[in-house]
C-alpha cells in the first residue's frame, strides 16, 4: 500500500509545485483528497494536448488523489474544508501571501480544529521582502535565483532559461521531503508544525550545492563569473549529438585515449581539472572538431572501451524506447477510465517492503465530492443541499 498508506492529505493547491508534491505522497500511498473550485477547478486541467477532456499535464500531477469541489469563498465552504482537516494529516496549500487569510483558513484557523496537523504553505517568494506579494511563474524564479546566468555558461553571456520548469519542479520535489519528515518529527513529538516554503529558496538551497562557489566565502571580493566546467556541452558528431563529461584527471587521460589525442595529455593548459576548467573553452571547441569526423554509435564504443562517461543525445520518442530506459522499468502504462491508455512514471523512489502502486488515476473534478462527504459524516439530503446552494459540486 505504500509507505505513507493510514496518512491524510487535504490539497488545496493548483497548477505544478503542490500538485506534484502531494502525487510523490500519494503514489506513496497517502489518501490525497484535492480540494478544487465548483466548475473550474485546477488550471492545469484546462491545457493543451487532450484526450476524451483530460490534459496530459493535469493527468500527470494528480493521480493518485480523489477530487472533491468545494466553494471557499463561502462560509458553509470553509466549514467543510475543516471537517475535512479534522480528519487529516497534513494540509498543504500555494495561495499567494494574504489569501488564507481572507479565506479563513490560516494555519491558526485549521490548527483550531487539526491540533496535530502538519500546515504546509508553498509561495514564490515566501511570506516578507519586497517581491513576497507579487505573482509569480516559473521563469520569474529562473530570473531572480541566477539559474539564468548559470545556465548561460558565464557572467558575460546573454542570460537563458532552462525549457523545463526546474524551480516548480524542485519546489514540489522539496515539499514532499519536508512533509514526510514533518510528519516523522510528528511521530516522535505528537506535535504538528507550519512547513513553510518558497520557489526562490528551493532554487537557491539547490544552486548553491555547485553553483555559487564564488559567493561562498564571506569577505572575499568575486570577480566576473567564469563559465563552469562541472557539466561539458553537447557536442555534434557525424549523424547526431552526444555528451561526454570528464572530471578526474583519470577520465581526461582516458579521453586523450578514445579520441587519439595523446598530446593533449602534455598539454600544460589541461594538466589539471582547474586548469581544465579555466580553458574550457579552447578545450570544448578541440573537443568538438574530433568528435564531428565520426558518428555518435562510434564515437560512444570507444568512449565506453576507456570507461569515459559519454551518452547520446536523445529526443523524447528516443527516450522511452532506449534499453536503459526500458531495463529501469520507470515507465509504466495504465488504461484510465476515461483518457484512455497512458503511459507515465512510477514513483522514482523504490521501495522493497511498502511496494508503491497506481491506485487510481487523475481524478474528474468533482468525482468523489459525495464519498468524501459521507466519509466525515454528512448525510445524503445534508450534501445535496450544498449542491444546491452552490457551495460543493459534484462530478463532472
Amino acid at each position: 500500500m505504500g509507505p505513507l498508506d493510514g496518512i491524510r492529505i487535504i490539497d488545496t493547491t493548483s497548477m505544478l509545485s503542490g500538485p506534484w508534491a502531494t502525487m510523490i505522497l500519494g503514489d506513496q500511498g497517502a489518501d490525497v483528497i484535492k480540494v478544487e473550485t465548483p466548475g473550474q477547478g485546477d488550471h492545469t486541467r484546462s491545457l493543451g494536448n487532450r484526450r476524451n477532456g483530460f490534459s496530459s499535464s493535469f493527468l500527470n500531477l494528480n493521480r493518485n488523489k480523489r477530487s472533491v469541489t468545494i466553494d471557499l469563498k463561502t462560509t458553509e465552504g470553509c466549514d467543510v474544508l475543516m471537517r475535512l482537516c479534522a480528519r487529516a494529516d497534513v494540509f498543504v496549500q500555494n495561495f499567494r501571501p494574504g489569501v488564507v487569510e481572507r479565506l479563513g483558513i490560516d494555519e491558526p484557523a485549521i490548527r483550531a480544529v487539526a491540533p496535530g496537523i502538519v500546515y504546509v504553505s508553498i509561495s514564490g517568494f515566501g511570506e516578507s521582502g519586497p517581491y513576497a506579494r507579487k505573482p509569480t511563474y516559473d521563469p520569474i524564479v529562473q530570473a531572480l535565483s541566477g539559474l539564468t546566468t548559470v545556465q548561460a555558461g558565464a557572467d558575460d553571456r546573454r542570460p537563458r532559461l532552462i525549457r523545463t520548469v526546474l524551480p516548480d519542479k524542485l519546489t514540489a520535489v522539496t515539499a514532499a521531503q519536508a512533509i514526510t519528515s514533518a510528519l516523522v518529527a510528528r511521530l516522535r513529538t505528537s506535535t504538528g508544525q507550519h512547513v513553510r516554503l518558497s520557489m526562490l529558496d528551493a532554487m537557491l538551497a539547490f544552486l548553491w550545492a555547485s553553483d555559487m562557489g564564488a559567493q561562498t566565502y564571506v569577505g572575499e571580493s568575486v570577480s566576473q563569473q567564469a563559465a563552469a566546467s562541472f557539466i561539458d556541452l553537447i557536442y555534434e558528431t557525424q549523424n547526431g549529438f552526444m555528451t561526454v563529461a570528464v572530471m578526474r584527471n583519470k577520465e581526461w587521460a582516458a579521453v586523450t585515449r578514445a579520441l587519439d589525442r595523446p598530446e593533449w595529455l602534455q598539454d600544460p593548459r589541461f594538466a589539471t581539472p582547474q586548469l581544465r576548467e579555466t580553458n574550457i573553452d579552447l578545450r570544448l571547441e578541440m573537443t568538438q572538431e574530433v568528435l564531428k569526423t565520426r558518428t555518435t554509435e562510434e564515437w560512444l564504443a570507444r568512449l565506453e572501451v576507456e570507461g569515459v562517461p559519454c551518452a547520446p543525445v536523445l529526443n523524447r520518442d528516443q527516450v522511452i524506447a532506449h534499453p536503459q530506459v526500458q531495463a529501469s522499468d520507470i515507465l509504466r502504462e495504465s488504461d484510465h477510465p476515461v483518457a484512455g491508455r497512458l503511459r507515465q512514471t512510477r514513483t522514482a523512489a523504490r521501495f522493497d517492503k511498502t511496494v508503491t502502486g497506481l491506485r487510481r488515476g487523475a481524478p474528474r473534478l468533482g468525482e468523489h465530492t459525495d464519498e468524501v462527504l459521507r466519509e466525515i459524516g454528512l448525510t445524503p439530503a445534508e450534501i445535496d443541499g450544498l449542491a444546491r446552494r452552490g457551495v460543493v459540486g459534484g462530478a463532472g
